[in-house]
């Protein structure tokens, strides 16, 4: 019996590790999809904006082909000028996943509304150009 409870509590906090991200994300204004749901949309669509929120010298060393690069720290300042269609798709990425959900969330306060963030280079398997 003991056995079973602990499966249960095991697997429960498993599934809300697993949907915080994503409820978070929710939260914040923006949806978390993954690499492949952002590839899906680069492959089919040409109604898009891809954000790399990396570093400049981070971005001369490879980047996703088609990618625009605007520095997470200058989202604020930048986005407006840069990215004036507050409804157009923006498929965001960064290094790992960190500042590119901080980004979507800058992107979503400053009222932008369809906001995808993907997470990380490090993990795309899809190739990059430098």
């Amino acid at each position: 019996m003991n056995k079973v409870v602990i499966i249960f509590i095991i697997a429960a906090v498993l599934v809300l590790v697993i949907t915080s991200g994503k409820l978070m994300a929710q939260k914040q204004g923006y949806k978390q999809i993954s690499q492949a749901q952002a590839k899906e949309i680069m492959d089919t669509r040409s109604d898009y904006i891809l954000l790399d929120v990396r570093t400049e010298k981070e971005f001369a060393a490879g980047h996703i082909k088609g990618a625009i690069l605007i520095p997470d720290y200058e989202i604020r300042l930048r986005a407006e000028k840069e990215l004036p269609d507050k409804a157009k798709t923006i498929l965001v990425y960064c290094r790992s996943g960190r500042r590119s959900k901080l980004a979507a969330r800058d992107l979503a306060e400053l009222g932008y509304t369809d906001v995808l963030e993907f997470g990380g280079i490090i993990d795309w398997k899809y190739g990059i150009e430098k």
